[in-house]
């Protein structure tokens, strides 16, 4: 049987596709490894959604060609953004790559290596662009999984694409509009996910407010969450990455109904400047965006708010500068990202001049993130002495594990540092907060928890 290994660069929602990717090919036959050195076929999926994306993309891509040499490697497969981003011509310049396939490749993988194996030449990178860009989105079939998230958690993609048009995104260039799946598909696929262990299922999508809105004529995201929050053994439903201006009163009504919605949301902002924001092609503005913030905090007691915020866009002056500090320090966001604005060739804002150095976008950067941490530390010395239901996710040490509450997303967001005796990954144990960092948190099980399975959230009416 061929072994083969797999590198999944970038995002959940390519991580997604890496997981689905590794089910069908387990189904077939193949071998996962988790040693590249010993695959006989590696498969990269890439992402090119930013310059530094690229750098990593091609740096794994000259990095695991060397197995060709020095391995068991007898195929190299690339897929993903970067092929989709760049197409036609990275045959000739990375000759050491056997296959390339684009974005939504799944239909096509496992025919495409059969191909490979018994000596068939592989196909040129013009059938290979052509055949990606029909795939559309997932559908309504449900392909197997092979999960490499810890266990009891995983992502689960409701859309690819998008159709908001942000001027320096690449998103819908590389992957298309908006294309939500199937409601019917994705609980399905859900009851799968939990009757295999998964007890936190983490929705991901470009957008997923957007979702339903191409299917349905109107974003329906919340009948997504009422679906999902009816599966009986589902603890706890987290959603990422809604533009705000996504939100809709269905949607918060259905997260002050149901108690397995995490009181959670992913919010990326990227600016409070109403001038920039109309550059970027968004809505919003300095007061409209702390009015989401406050009827969020209204409606949603316990709600944390995780944004991303953006520093260097052309025509950021200090003033919108200063907005944009002003939005960080009177929203006070539990959870805050901070990305310089990367001039990427092909996107609309290309077309504009940069007018703030790179010397200076990283500056404003680290300005943000010392505001940051001066306010995430504030907020969790208000969180010692509560207890908070804990999601284990691996033990570290004699009696010291790594987890996270609801307040923390996978991936992204800090951990918190348990001690106590006999857990295991994937159990939900109450722990009392004891210390505060300017992020982590670290705390001792409950002695009332007994590791409770039945955890639910706190501060929650």
């Amino acid at each position: 049987m061929t072994t083969i290994g797999v590198v999944s660069l970038g995002c959940p929602k390519n991580l997604t596709e890496s997981e689905t990717l590794l089910g069908i090919l387990t189904s077939a036959g193949y071998v996962v490894t988790p040693s590249l050195q010993e695959a006989e076929i590696i498969l990269i999926n890439t992402c090119s959604f930013i310059r530094a994306a690229v750098r990593e993309s091609l740096d794994a891509i000259f990095n695991y060609a060397r197995f060709k040499k020095s391995g068991a490697c007898r195929c190299l497969v690339v897929i993903g953004c970067l092929p989709q981003r760049y197409g036609h011509g990275l045959d000739k310049l990375i000759p050491e790559v056997d296959l390339w396939l684009g974005v939504n490749a799944r239909p096509y993988l496992l025919d495409a290596l059969r191909g490979l194996e018994a000596g068939a030449p592989a196909p040129d990178s013009a059938y290979s662009a052509s055949f990606l860009k029909e795939t559309g989105a997932a559908g309504d079939e449900i392909p197997p999984r092979l999960l490499t998230t810890p266990p009891a958690t995983a992502y689960l993609k409701i859309a690819e694409g998008c159709s908001h048009g942000c001027s320096y995104c690449l998103i819908p260039r590389i992957r298309g509009g908006l294309a939500s799946r199937p409601l019917e598909a994705i609980c399905q696929e859900a009851a799968g996910l939990v009757a295999h262990g998964v007890r936190e299922i983490n929705l991901v999508a470009q957008d997923t407010g957007a979702y339903g809105r191409d299917l349905y004529g109107k974003p329906s995201l919340d009948l997504v969450i009422r679906r999902l929050a009816a599966l009986p053994d589902l603890r706890w439903l987290r959603i990422m990455y809604l533009n705000p201006y996504s939100l809709t009163p269905d949607l918060v009504a259905a997260i002050q109904e149901e108690d397995k919605v995490c009181r959670y949301l992913d919010l990326p902002f990227q600016h409070a400047s109403a001038r920039v924001l109309r550059l970027m092609n968004r809505p919003g503005s300095l007061a409209a965006n702390l009015r989401i913030v406050a009827d969020l905090r209204r409606l949603l007691p316990g709600i944390v708010l995780r944004t991303t915020l953006m520093t260097g866009f052309p025509g950021e002056d200090r003033g919108a500068f200063r907005e944009l500090l002003s939005f960080a320090q009177q929203a006070k966001f539990e959870r805050l990202g901070v990305f310089a604005y990367c001039h990427e060739e092909g996107a609309a804002s290309y077309r504009l001049r940069e007018t703030v150095s790179f010397t200076l976008k990283q500056r404003r950067r680290r300005q943000l993130y010392r505001l940051q941490r001066q306010i995430s530390r504030k907020i969790n010395d208000t969180i010692i002495d509560q207890d908070l239901p804990v999601l284990i996710e691996r033990r570290v040490g004699a009696g010291v594990y790594l987890g996270r509450s609801y307040r923390e997303a996978p991936d992204v967001d800090p951990k918190i540092i348990v001690r106590g005796d006999g857990l295991s990954p994937g159990d939900f144990t109450k722990v009392k907060i004891t210390r505060a960092y300017a992020f982590d948190l670290a705390g001792i099980v409950a002695k009332q928890s007994n590791n409770a399975k039945n955890c639910g959230f706190p501060m929650l009416s």
